[in-house]
Protein backbone atom coordinates (compact mmCIF):
# COMPACT_ATOMS: atom_id res chain seq x y z
CA UNK A 1 0.00 0.00 0.00
CA UNK A 2 3.21 2.03 0.95
CA UNK A 3 4.41 1.66 -2.55
CA UNK A 4 1.21 2.13 -4.23
CA UNK A 5 0.88 5.77 -2.19
CA UNK A 6 4.27 7.04 -3.15
CA UNK A 7 3.55 5.71 -6.95
CA UNK A 8 0.06 7.53 -6.83
CA UNK A 9 1.81 10.64 -4.99
CA UNK A 10 4.36 10.47 -7.82
CA UNK A 11 2.03 10.80 -10.59
CA UNK A 12 0.23 13.36 -8.90
CA UNK A 13 3.30 15.57 -9.32
CA UNK A 14 3.49 14.54 -12.29
CA UNK A 15 0.51 15.38 -14.26
CA UNK A 16 0.45 18.75 -12.06
CA UNK A 17 3.55 19.46 -13.19
CA UNK A 18 2.82 18.99 -16.97
CA UNK A 19 -0.85 21.50 -16.28
CA UNK A 20 1.98 24.15 -14.89
CA UNK A 21 3.82 23.68 -18.37
CA UNK A 22 0.77 23.45 -20.43
CA UNK A 23 -0.69 26.81 -18.81
CA UNK A 24 2.57 28.54 -18.93
CA UNK A 25 2.87 27.70 -22.45
CA UNK A 26 -0.51 29.05 -23.20
CA UNK A 27 0.10 32.02 -21.24
CA UNK A 28 3.30 32.87 -23.37
CA UNK A 29 1.07 32.22 -26.12
CA UNK A 30 -1.37 34.92 -25.24
CA UNK A 31 0.89 37.70 -24.07
CA UNK A 32 2.69 36.99 -27.64
CA UNK A 33 -0.15 37.35 -28.96
CA UNK A 34 -0.65 41.04 -26.87
CA UNK A 35 2.26 41.86 -26.56
CA UNK A 36 4.39 40.47 -29.27
CA UNK A 37 5.78 43.99 -30.64
CA UNK A 38 6.58 44.92 -27.13
CA UNK A 39 8.43 41.68 -26.28
CA UNK A 40 10.02 41.54 -29.89
CA UNK A 41 11.19 45.78 -29.29
CA UNK A 42 12.93 44.53 -25.52
CA UNK A 43 14.52 40.93 -27.48
CA UNK A 44 16.31 42.52 -30.40
CA UNK A 45 16.46 46.25 -30.34
CA UNK A 46 20.51 47.45 -29.86
CA UNK A 47 21.46 48.99 -26.32
CA UNK A 48 24.45 50.50 -27.48
CA UNK A 49 25.40 53.35 -28.94
CA UNK A 50 25.66 53.68 -33.31
CA UNK A 51 29.41 53.42 -34.37
CA UNK A 52 30.08 55.41 -37.51
CA UNK A 53 31.81 53.77 -39.94
CA UNK A 54 33.44 54.73 -43.23
CA UNK A 55 31.67 54.35 -46.58
CA UNK A 56 32.16 51.78 -48.92
CA UNK A 57 34.35 52.61 -51.80
CA UNK A 58 33.63 51.82 -55.76
CA UNK A 59 36.84 49.46 -55.40
CA UNK A 60 35.75 47.27 -52.17
CA UNK A 61 32.47 46.10 -54.58
CA UNK A 62 35.05 45.21 -57.21
CA UNK A 63 36.21 42.17 -55.17
CA UNK A 64 34.04 38.86 -56.29
CA UNK A 65 34.61 38.22 -52.65
CA UNK A 66 32.22 40.91 -51.22
CA UNK A 67 28.83 39.10 -53.46
CA UNK A 68 27.40 36.65 -52.53
CA UNK A 69 26.33 35.93 -55.96
CA UNK A 70 27.34 37.50 -59.43
CA UNK A 71 28.68 35.80 -62.35
CA UNK A 72 31.35 33.17 -62.36
CA UNK A 73 31.18 32.87 -59.03
CA UNK A 74 31.76 28.98 -57.47
CA UNK A 75 29.05 27.52 -55.20
CA UNK A 76 26.38 30.41 -56.00
CA UNK A 77 23.44 30.24 -54.07
CA UNK A 78 21.56 32.08 -56.74
CA UNK A 79 22.08 29.22 -59.04
CA UNK A 80 20.06 26.52 -56.89
CA UNK A 81 16.82 25.30 -58.59
CA UNK A 82 14.47 22.63 -57.29
CA UNK A 83 13.74 19.69 -59.06
CA UNK A 84 12.22 20.17 -62.19
CA UNK A 85 13.80 23.16 -63.20
CA UNK A 86 16.86 24.92 -64.27
CA UNK A 87 18.83 28.16 -64.25
CA UNK A 88 18.78 29.56 -67.52
CA UNK A 89 22.03 28.72 -69.88
CA UNK A 90 22.30 32.31 -71.60
CA UNK A 91 20.30 34.72 -69.22
CA UNK A 92 20.23 38.29 -71.20
CA UNK A 93 19.41 40.29 -67.54
CA UNK A 94 21.10 41.23 -65.17
CA UNK A 95 19.61 41.27 -62.04
CA UNK A 96 20.52 43.05 -59.21
CA UNK A 97 19.07 41.62 -56.08
CA UNK A 98 19.40 43.22 -52.59
CA UNK A 99 18.83 40.10 -49.53
CA UNK A 100 16.69 41.27 -46.49
CA UNK A 101 17.27 41.43 -42.70
CA UNK A 102 19.55 38.72 -41.73
CA UNK A 103 21.61 39.72 -38.81
CA UNK A 104 19.45 39.32 -35.47
CA UNK A 105 22.19 40.39 -32.94
CA UNK A 106 21.58 43.48 -30.90
CA UNK A 107 25.11 43.62 -29.61
CA UNK A 108 25.33 46.24 -33.13
CA UNK A 109 23.24 48.23 -35.33
CA UNK A 110 25.20 46.67 -38.16
CA UNK A 111 26.03 43.66 -39.26
CA UNK A 112 29.68 43.08 -39.77
CA UNK A 113 30.39 41.50 -43.16
CA UNK A 114 32.06 38.62 -41.66
CA UNK A 115 29.57 37.56 -39.33
CA UNK A 116 28.82 34.06 -39.74
CA UNK A 117 25.21 33.70 -38.95
CA UNK A 118 24.14 36.35 -40.59
CA UNK A 119 25.91 35.48 -43.81
CA UNK A 120 24.12 32.04 -43.56
CA UNK A 121 20.90 33.52 -43.49
CA UNK A 122 21.43 35.55 -46.44
CA UNK A 123 22.50 32.38 -48.37
CA UNK A 124 18.77 30.95 -47.50
CA UNK A 125 17.09 33.92 -48.41
CA UNK A 126 18.76 34.08 -51.77
CA UNK A 127 18.01 30.45 -52.60
CA UNK A 128 14.04 30.70 -51.72
CA UNK A 129 13.91 34.49 -53.14
CA UNK A 130 16.66 35.28 -55.78
CA UNK A 131 16.63 31.95 -57.35
CA UNK A 132 13.04 32.76 -59.22
CA UNK A 133 15.04 34.97 -61.19
CA UNK A 134 17.78 32.63 -62.80
CA UNK A 135 16.24 31.36 -65.67
CA UNK A 136 16.38 35.26 -67.25
CA UNK A 137 19.27 37.19 -65.83
CA UNK A 138 22.27 36.49 -64.20
CA UNK A 139 22.32 37.68 -60.36
CA UNK A 140 24.44 39.76 -58.52
CA UNK A 141 23.44 40.10 -54.85
CA UNK A 142 25.76 42.21 -52.69
CA UNK A 143 26.90 41.82 -48.90
CA UNK A 144 26.50 45.03 -46.96
CA UNK A 145 26.40 46.14 -43.46
CA UNK A 146 23.00 45.88 -43.35
CA UNK A 147 20.99 46.92 -39.85
CA UNK A 148 19.54 45.08 -37.53
CA UNK A 149 16.63 43.56 -37.35
CA UNK A 150 16.01 45.96 -33.84
CA UNK A 151 16.09 48.77 -36.45
CA UNK A 152 12.90 48.42 -37.75
CA UNK A 153 11.16 48.33 -33.98
CA UNK A 154 12.49 51.98 -32.51
CA UNK A 155 12.38 55.23 -33.75
CA UNK A 156 15.81 55.92 -32.62
CA UNK A 157 18.10 58.35 -34.02
CA UNK A 158 20.58 55.37 -34.07
CA UNK A 159 18.02 52.96 -36.42
CA UNK A 160 18.16 55.60 -39.11
CA UNK A 161 22.03 56.21 -38.46
CA UNK A 162 21.93 52.17 -39.88
CA UNK A 163 20.06 52.05 -42.26
CA UNK A 164 21.73 54.87 -43.60
CA UNK A 165 25.12 53.29 -43.54
CA UNK A 166 23.43 49.95 -44.73
CA UNK A 167 21.90 52.32 -48.08
CA UNK A 168 25.76 54.05 -48.56
CA UNK A 169 26.96 49.98 -48.92
CA UNK A 170 23.90 49.13 -51.14
CA UNK A 171 24.37 52.43 -53.50
CA UNK A 172 28.10 51.67 -53.68
CA UNK A 173 27.64 48.25 -54.94
CA UNK A 174 24.96 49.56 -57.90
CA UNK A 175 27.17 51.59 -58.92
CA UNK A 176 29.79 49.08 -59.48
CA UNK A 177 27.07 46.71 -61.39
CA UNK A 178 26.69 49.03 -63.50
CA UNK A 179 30.27 49.69 -64.71
CA UNK A 180 30.42 45.74 -64.55
CA UNK A 181 27.39 44.91 -66.84
CA UNK A 182 27.96 47.31 -69.44
CA UNK A 183 25.74 50.59 -71.12
CA UNK A 184 23.46 48.21 -72.65
CA UNK A 185 22.24 45.51 -70.67
CA UNK A 186 18.38 44.93 -69.30
CA UNK A 187 17.96 45.01 -65.35
CA UNK A 188 15.86 43.44 -63.09
CA UNK A 189 16.04 45.16 -59.58
CA UNK A 190 14.85 42.78 -56.54
CA UNK A 191 14.73 42.68 -52.99
CA UNK A 192 13.10 41.83 -50.09
CA UNK A 193 12.21 44.06 -46.58
CA UNK A 194 15.04 45.72 -45.55
CA UNK A 195 17.03 45.01 -48.86
CA UNK A 196 13.43 46.27 -50.50
CA UNK A 197 13.63 49.73 -48.58
CA UNK A 198 16.96 49.99 -50.39
CA UNK A 199 15.73 49.40 -53.47
CA UNK A 200 13.09 52.10 -52.87
CA UNK A 201 15.81 54.50 -52.26
CA UNK A 202 18.23 53.39 -55.14
CA UNK A 203 15.04 53.76 -57.46
CA UNK A 204 14.84 57.49 -56.42
CA UNK A 205 18.04 58.13 -56.52
CA UNK A 206 19.32 56.12 -59.12
CA UNK A 207 16.60 55.68 -61.59
CA UNK A 208 14.08 58.34 -61.40
CA UNK A 209 14.33 60.85 -64.46
CA UNK A 210 17.45 59.47 -65.21
CA UNK A 211 18.28 57.50 -69.07
CA UNK A 212 18.39 54.12 -66.92
CA UNK A 213 14.87 54.09 -66.10
CA UNK A 214 14.70 52.96 -69.57
CA UNK A 215 16.71 49.93 -69.18
CA UNK A 216 14.46 48.50 -66.41
CA UNK A 217 12.77 45.33 -66.76
CA UNK A 218 10.92 45.37 -63.45
CA UNK A 219 11.39 46.45 -59.86
CA UNK A 220 10.44 43.73 -57.38
CA UNK A 221 9.77 45.67 -53.97
CA UNK A 222 8.53 42.68 -51.87
CA UNK A 223 8.00 42.95 -48.59
CA UNK A 224 7.99 46.62 -48.13
CA UNK A 225 5.59 49.18 -48.13
CA UNK A 226 5.02 51.50 -51.02
CA UNK A 227 2.62 54.43 -50.82
CA UNK A 228 0.70 55.02 -53.90
CA UNK A 229 0.34 58.59 -53.53
CA UNK A 230 3.64 59.55 -50.92
CA UNK A 231 6.00 57.32 -52.58
CA UNK A 232 5.76 55.81 -56.33
CA UNK A 233 4.95 59.08 -58.35
CA UNK A 234 9.14 59.98 -56.89
CA UNK A 235 10.31 55.86 -58.25
CA UNK A 236 10.70 56.84 -61.56
CA UNK A 237 8.37 53.75 -62.68
CA UNK A 238 4.63 53.42 -62.10
CA UNK A 239 2.90 50.09 -60.29
CA UNK A 240 2.87 46.60 -62.62
CA UNK A 241 -0.97 47.45 -64.23
CA UNK A 242 -0.85 44.45 -66.51
CA UNK A 243 0.82 40.99 -66.11
CA UNK A 244 3.12 41.27 -69.09
CA UNK A 245 4.15 45.23 -68.81
CA UNK A 246 7.50 46.22 -68.16
CA UNK A 247 9.31 49.00 -67.36
CA UNK A 248 7.01 48.97 -63.81
CA UNK A 249 7.07 48.30 -60.24
CA UNK A 250 5.49 45.33 -58.44
CA UNK A 251 5.19 45.31 -54.74
CA UNK A 252 3.47 42.82 -52.01
CA UNK A 253 3.01 42.04 -48.23
CA UNK A 254 1.80 38.30 -47.42
CA UNK A 255 -0.53 37.69 -44.26
CA UNK A 256 -3.01 34.74 -43.55
CA UNK A 257 -6.04 35.43 -41.70
CA UNK A 258 -7.35 36.48 -39.48
CA UNK A 259 -4.35 39.34 -40.80
CA UNK A 260 -3.21 42.75 -38.20
CA UNK A 261 -0.74 44.46 -39.75
CA UNK A 262 -1.05 47.09 -37.44
CA UNK A 263 2.73 46.55 -36.80
CA UNK A 264 3.13 47.65 -40.27
CA UNK A 265 0.35 50.69 -40.42
CA UNK A 266 1.16 52.14 -37.04
CA UNK A 267 4.62 52.99 -38.42
CA UNK A 268 3.91 53.93 -41.88
CA UNK A 269 1.32 56.21 -41.16
CA UNK A 270 3.72 58.29 -39.07
CA UNK A 271 6.51 58.87 -42.04
CA UNK A 272 6.47 61.14 -44.62
CA UNK A 273 6.71 59.69 -48.35
CA UNK A 274 9.78 59.86 -50.74
CA UNK A 275 7.27 62.95 -52.34
CA UNK A 276 7.13 64.71 -49.19
CA UNK A 277 3.33 63.95 -48.84
CA UNK A 278 2.28 61.98 -45.71
CA UNK A 279 1.97 58.48 -45.75
CA UNK A 280 -1.31 58.35 -43.51
CA UNK A 281 -4.48 56.71 -44.63
CA UNK A 282 -3.07 55.98 -47.94
CA UNK A 283 -3.39 52.93 -50.17
CA UNK A 284 -0.11 50.86 -50.96
CA UNK A 285 0.99 49.05 -53.37
CA UNK A 286 -0.40 45.36 -54.34
CA UNK A 287 0.86 43.63 -56.70
CA UNK A 288 -1.03 39.71 -56.45
CA UNK A 289 2.32 37.79 -57.52
CA UNK A 290 -0.36 34.83 -59.19
CA UNK A 291 -1.75 37.05 -61.60
CA UNK A 292 0.91 39.48 -61.66
CA UNK A 293 -2.06 42.41 -61.45
CA UNK A 294 -2.58 44.70 -58.79
CA UNK A 295 -5.80 44.83 -56.43
CA UNK A 296 -6.64 41.41 -57.91
CA UNK A 297 -7.70 38.15 -55.92
CA UNK A 298 -6.46 34.70 -57.50
CA UNK A 299 -7.18 31.00 -56.65
CA UNK A 300 -5.20 28.55 -55.46
CA UNK A 301 -5.20 27.13 -58.79
CA UNK A 302 -3.80 29.45 -60.58
CA UNK A 303 -0.97 29.40 -58.08
CA UNK A 304 2.39 28.33 -60.28
CA UNK A 305 4.23 26.37 -57.40
CA UNK A 306 5.15 27.07 -53.80
CA UNK A 307 8.28 26.34 -52.26
CA UNK A 308 8.29 23.84 -48.81
CA UNK A 309 11.12 23.65 -47.39
CA UNK A 310 13.07 21.17 -45.92
CA UNK A 311 13.11 20.53 -41.98
CA UNK A 312 17.25 21.74 -42.44
CA UNK A 313 16.66 24.50 -44.79
CA UNK A 314 18.79 23.37 -46.96
CA UNK A 315 16.34 22.03 -49.61
CA UNK A 316 12.60 22.69 -51.30
CA UNK A 317 10.02 21.08 -52.83
CA UNK A 318 7.81 23.01 -54.80
CA UNK A 319 3.59 22.05 -54.69
CA UNK A 320 1.69 23.89 -57.17
CA UNK A 321 -2.04 24.66 -56.44
CA UNK A 322 -1.84 25.14 -52.60
CA UNK A 323 -1.57 28.93 -52.11
CA UNK A 324 -4.14 32.07 -53.13
CA UNK A 325 -3.90 35.08 -53.00
CA UNK A 326 -6.25 38.63 -52.68
CA UNK A 327 -5.49 42.21 -52.59
CA UNK A 328 -7.58 43.78 -49.17
CA UNK A 329 -8.27 46.92 -47.42
CA UNK A 330 -5.37 49.23 -48.10
CA UNK A 331 -2.75 46.71 -49.63
CA UNK A 332 -1.90 44.08 -47.54
CA UNK A 333 -2.05 39.99 -49.53
CA UNK A 334 -4.04 37.85 -48.06
CA UNK A 335 -3.62 34.05 -48.10
CA UNK A 336 -6.26 33.50 -46.47
CA UNK A 337 -6.46 30.84 -43.57
CA UNK A 338 -2.71 30.23 -42.68
CA UNK A 339 -0.48 27.49 -44.94
CA UNK A 340 1.04 24.47 -43.35
CA UNK A 341 4.44 23.20 -44.19
CA UNK A 342 5.76 26.59 -45.31
CA UNK A 343 7.64 27.29 -41.75
CA UNK A 344 7.22 28.53 -38.57
CA UNK A 345 8.95 31.65 -39.28
CA UNK A 346 5.72 33.96 -38.43
CA UNK A 347 5.48 37.52 -37.44
CA UNK A 348 2.81 38.89 -34.62
CA UNK A 349 -0.31 40.19 -36.87
CA UNK A 350 -0.10 36.60 -38.83
CA UNK A 351 2.69 38.15 -41.23
CA UNK A 352 3.79 35.97 -43.28
CA UNK A 353 6.72 38.01 -44.41
CA UNK A 354 9.68 35.72 -44.08
CA UNK A 355 7.26 33.76 -46.96
CA UNK A 356 6.76 36.91 -49.61
CA UNK A 357 8.79 34.89 -52.45
CA UNK A 358 8.36 31.47 -51.52
CA UNK A 359 4.66 31.14 -51.27
CA UNK A 360 4.85 32.15 -54.89
CA UNK A 361 8.04 31.38 -56.19
CA UNK A 362 6.79 29.73 -59.73
CA UNK A 363 4.39 32.56 -60.14
CA UNK A 364 7.10 34.83 -59.82
CA UNK A 365 9.69 33.23 -62.30
CA UNK A 366 6.62 33.08 -64.83
CA UNK A 367 6.79 36.55 -64.10
CA UNK A 368 9.99 37.98 -64.66
CA UNK A 369 10.43 35.88 -67.93
CA UNK A 370 6.93 37.66 -69.45
CA UNK A 371 7.57 40.78 -68.38
CA UNK A 372 11.68 40.41 -70.13
CA UNK A 373 9.85 39.02 -73.31
CA UNK A 374 7.68 42.21 -73.45
CA UNK A 375 10.39 44.48 -72.83
CA UNK A 376 12.41 43.05 -75.58
CA UNK A 377 9.96 43.22 -77.83
CA UNK A 378 9.20 46.85 -77.34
Amino acid sequence: MLRRSKDTTLARKFLYLIAILIMLAIAAAFAYRLFGVQIMRTAMVPTAKFEPQEKATASVYADPAMWFSRPGKADDPARWVPAGYQPGAAPNAAVFYVHPTSYLNRARWNAPLDDAEANGRATLFLRGQATAFNAVGEIWAPRYRQATFGAFLTSEAAAGQALDLAYGDVLTAFDQFLNEIGPDRPIILAGHSQGALHLTRLLKDRVAATPLAARIVAAYVVGWPVSKTADLPALGLPQCEAADQAGCILSWQTFAEPADPALIFDTFDKTDGYTGAPRAGTDMVCTNPITGTPDSTAPASANLGTLFPSADLLNADIEPGMISATCEGRGILSVGPPPSLVGNYVLPGNNYHVFDYSLFWANIRTDAQRRFDSYQND
